[in-house]
């Protein structure tokens, strides 16, 4: 276990092979992946190791695909729904190596549930349980763990990122870890969007990545939105499957062939959408039959206490509803991978779960819960073997002496700090461009080019003046990386000039042959956007 030294600062150091940044499930098996390859590993996390991020407070399903010759037909299916953007390699990887972390989850004695045959149910995970679960096996591995000690920036040597430093939130002391290799597990961005597990989620992960040169991808699939009770943080769709929808006043919502609105999920998400964009919608579970109401209540019991708390009967009464934006933690934008170690094209950064691209996974639709749970287990596994491999080539070099610190927007200014732009206030003004339904569910290109010029005015604000002090940078930092992830998805979105997926431009209802293919995005302030294809020759070269 790493030993911690004090600095003349008083700030906490130490040395590891191997750093993960993050707290969720990707975080947790990077950091079991990295450590049973014999690295030395630290893992920092914002929050707490085992309760942080979108897993931990809910059930979630796995895309869980046994051996044998029908995954390719189970790939097949699913890649046929991803519009066109999946790679069914990265498909067929991911299945597979999710499938023995389950295994390896049930060797270690998690306690899985069994079937009617005696057989162990492997397919489902529960939140909690999962995460109290893999924080154990990470200590168990000999992982040194920094709970709320988020990271602001990372660290390069001029060759490579040799580390991260941050503050401990709980006692306002500054940290810095020297490591060979860095795992980025930070999550997604929900942009300050009231959903389970995401107060954390503000793509923190994304600016450090584009500072230190990596490129992003999928950004512009930022438009999955989940139905909600109103008021409600509880994000979970899958009782309004058996919905009916009803103006304020009782009458049914009318969809567009004439009959009464009904199921929410899928297609008709955004017949709801179009619905709450002209006034207040209310539901009612009226199409569950009594059976069917028993199975939701006991294998989604966390759905129903907003209703409960309110007296509430959501199967025979009406009830407000809203649709909550998910921004990339549901969509698939993220940090874009080069290689099957989930290597960053940067050396000594790897990425995985949420902090990453899913566009090889899920293309431009969402991989909502499953194919997103399996993807964590996977990516994780196989960032933390390529972090520990990486750290390994690097073992005997000796730290340079001169490591540049790579923090910029919300840390240090390029002109002088000013106290009348706040963090709260950067955040709001990104919300209201990213997560209206009239500007982000459904888009134009004249409104994409009005909310970009906002954004780049906020970004402009934050690049020059926006700074923190003592653990005030924490908030600063976030709300640079919430700016900075609302620009480029809505640059993203202007660019791609076609409706696919989850992307639905109103002015452009059709898919293009010509963007059949993943938009990069390269940069910070100045920033630029290319195919795929114009990427990896760049990589290349």
């Amino acid at each position: 276990m790493p030993k911690p030294q004090k600095s003349a600062s008083d700030s906490l150091l130490l040395q590891a092979d191997v750093l993960v940044l993050g707290g969720g499930p990707s975080a947790a098996w990077a950091a079991v992946a990295a450590a049973e390859a014999s690295a030395k590993v630290v893992l920092a996390d914002k929050g707490y190791l085992g309760t942080s991020g979108a897993t931990a407070p809910s059930n979630t399903g796995t895309w869980c695909v046994p051996p044998g010759d029908n995954r390719h037909a189970v790939v097949e299916r699913r890649w046929q729904r991803t519009g066109d953007l999946a790679d069914p390699r990265w498909m067929l990887r991911c299945v597979d190596t999710a499938y023995r972390n389950l295994l390896r989850l049930s060797e270690w004695g998690y306690p899985f549930p069994s079937e009617d045959d005696g057989r162990l149910y492997i397919a489902n995970l529960r939140g909690p349980d999962y995460m109290r679960f893999m924080r154990r096996r990470v200590l168990l591995a000999g992982v040194t763990v920094l709970d709320h000690h988020p990271a602001l920036e990372l660290l390069s040597d001029g060759d490579a990122i040799v580390g991260a430093a941050g503050v401990a939130r709980q006692i306002g002391q500054d940290w810095r870890v020297d490591a060979n290799a860095v795992v980025l597990a930070t999550g997604g961005c929900a942009f300050r969007e009231r959903i389970l597990g995401a107060t954390g989620l503000t793509g923190d992960g994304y600016l450090m990545a584009a500072e230190a040169g990596a490129s992003l991808s999928g950004m512009e699939f930022t438009g999955k939105y989940t139905l909600a009770p109103y008021g409600s943080s509880l994000n979970k769709g899958l009782p309004f499957r058996w919905a009916s929808f009803h103006r304020e006043d009782g009458s049914p919502i009318v969809g567009p062939t004439g009959e009464p609105l009904r199921n929410g999920i899928g297609d008709r998400e955004e017949e709801v959408a179009r619905a709450l964009i002209d006034g207040p919608v209310y539901a009612r579970l009226d199409q569950a039959e009594p059976a069917l109401q028993g199975w939701l209540r006991q294998g989604q019991p966390n759905c129903f206490v907003p209703y409960d708390r309110a007296g509430i009967d959501p199967f025979s009464e009406l009830f407000r509803i809203t649709l909550r934006a998910e921004g990339t933690v549901r969509g698939t934008g993220g940090i874009d991978i080069v290689s099957d170690d989930c290597a960053t094209g940067v050396p000594g950064l790897y990425v995985a779960g949420d902090a990453a691209s899913r566009e090889i996974m899920t293309g431009a639709v969402s991989g909502g819960g499953a194919v997103n749970s399996s993807w964590a287990l996977a990516s994780g596994w196989w960032a933390g073997k390529g972090a520990s491999t990486h750290a390994k080539r690097r073992t005997g070099k000796a730290f340079r002496t001169e490591v540049q610190s790579l923090g910029q927007a919300g840390l240090r200014p390029a002109s002088s700090p000013r106290v009348d732009i706040s963090a709260g206030e950067v955040i709001e003004a990104v919300r209201s461009e990213v997560t209206p339904l009239d500007k982000n569910f459904f888009r134009t290109g004249e409104g994409l080019e009005k909310s970009g010029e906002r954004l780049e005015s906020v970004w402009r604000d934050v690049r020059d003046h926006l700074q923190g002090d003592g653990l005030d940078r924490v908030r600063t930092r976030e709300a640079a990386s919430i700016a900075a992830a609302g620009r480029w998805s809505v640059a993203a979105a202007l660019h791609r000039t076609e409706s696919r997926g989850m992307h639905r431009r109103t002015d452009l209802p059709g898919k293009s042959p010509a963007f059949a293919h993943r938009l990069v995005i390269t940069g910070v302030d100045a920033f630029r956007i290319a195919g795929a294809p114009e990427r990896l020759a760049e990589l290349a070269s």
